[in-house]
């Protein structure tokens, strides 16, 4: 089969950072099912792995967490799809990813596609989806019927914050303010449904000041976590929530010490890394989430599409996701 990898951690480049091989067809036991893959995105976790996470050996190390595709075979104990299933996931980091034309894939982690979407469209969101819900409702546990709160969540117009906007607005009742800098995040995140747009670019308590804007109960940091620590600390709500998924070089908690904020991290790999016993959780946010799409709710944070799936285009998205200025989600499709 045709797939993308790399046996060194390359800048993006070196031709060599991700090349077109061929491998061979894997096959489904227990609890996988192999999915013929139809359409992938990229996400800023492929290039931290890209970059840093070194091949197993002589062996290619295939990367990419979203996929949509369809069911070709299923192992001995799998209960949740049939083969010519449509299904949508993010996978397991620890396993051989999608950049390639087929995959192996605990069903337990899987969800039916949404049937409205294509699967370019659908591609675009189990990873953030995973991410916003899990960070909103497991990780902050903000209740969807309080409607006297408000979030605060800073890069918003990314492809976690374009998914956590939606889901904030759609799913519970909370003030949501997102922080873009430029003319179209702005206007993207107003879209999406944030009720204030602040511009992170300044400091985050000098524009609360100016739009005279409530002490967030929850804040969300998607990137630049470091950098906007001092002034999350002012504007956050006394006894409030502070959670955050990018890799800041160093966090420290004590400055939230005064106001008892209780400090939360997001992985969306948790759950399938360590095997949990709810792992089968997000088999269930993903149907959910598919139902909410069909339904209308939500819709799809699809931004650019480059294109086929080749080393090329990839290396091509991963430089661009590389600049941060990426609005919405960067899909690829076929082969």
């Amino acid at each position: 089969m045709k797939a993308i990898g790399y046996k060194e951690n390359l800048p993006i480049e070196d031709v060599k950072s991700l090349q077109d091989i061929f491998l061979d067809m894997p096959k489904a036991h227990g609890k996988d099912i192999l999915v013929e893959i139809k359409a992938i995105s990229v996400n800023p976790a492929d290039y931290k792995v890209r970059a840093n996470v070194a091949a197993e050996g002589d062996a290619w190390k295939v990367i990419g967490w979203d996929a949509t595709g369809i069911v070709k075979e299923v192992g001995e104990d799998v209960t949740l799809f049939e083969v010519g299933d449509e299904v949508w996931y993010a996978g397991d980091i620890t396993r051989q990813g999608s950049y390639a034309q087929y995959q192996i894939v605990d069903e337990r982690i899987v969800g039916k596609k949404p049937s409205s979407l294509s699967y370019a469209e659908a591609a675009a969101l189990p990873l953030t989806t995973l991410t916003a819900w899990e960070m909103l409702f497991d990780r902050l546990q903000v209740a969807k019927d309080d409607a006297s709160k408000s979030i605060l969540v800073i890069g918003a117009a990314g492809g976690v914050g374009s998914i956590l906007v939606q889901l904030a607005k759609k799913l519970t009742k909370l003030n949501i303010i997102g922080t873009a800098s430029r003319e179209e995040t702005t206007a993207w995140l107003k879209e999406l449904g944030a009720d204030t747009v602040i511009n992170h670019r300044n400091k985050l308590s000098e524009e609360f000041e100016k739009y005279n804007l409530p002490a967030p109960d929850y804040t969300v940091s998607l990137n630049g976590t470091e950098e906007h620590a001092e002034e999350i600390v002012k504007v956050i709500k006394p006894q409030g929530k502070f959670g955050f998924i990018d890799d800041p070089k160093s966090f420290n908690v004590m400055p939230f010490k005064h106001k008892a904020v209780s400090t939360h991290i997001e992985f969306m790999f948790t759950r399938s890394m360590f095997q949990t016993a709810d792992i089968q959780q997000q088999h269930n946010i993903l149907n959910e989430a598919s139902k909410l799409i069909d339904a209308g709710v939500i819709k799809t944070t699809l931004g650019e599409n480059f294109g086929t799936i080749n080393a090329e285009n990839l290396r091509k998205a991963h430089a661009f996701l590389e600049t941060g200025k990426a609005k919405g989600k960067i899909v690829l499709e076929g082969f």
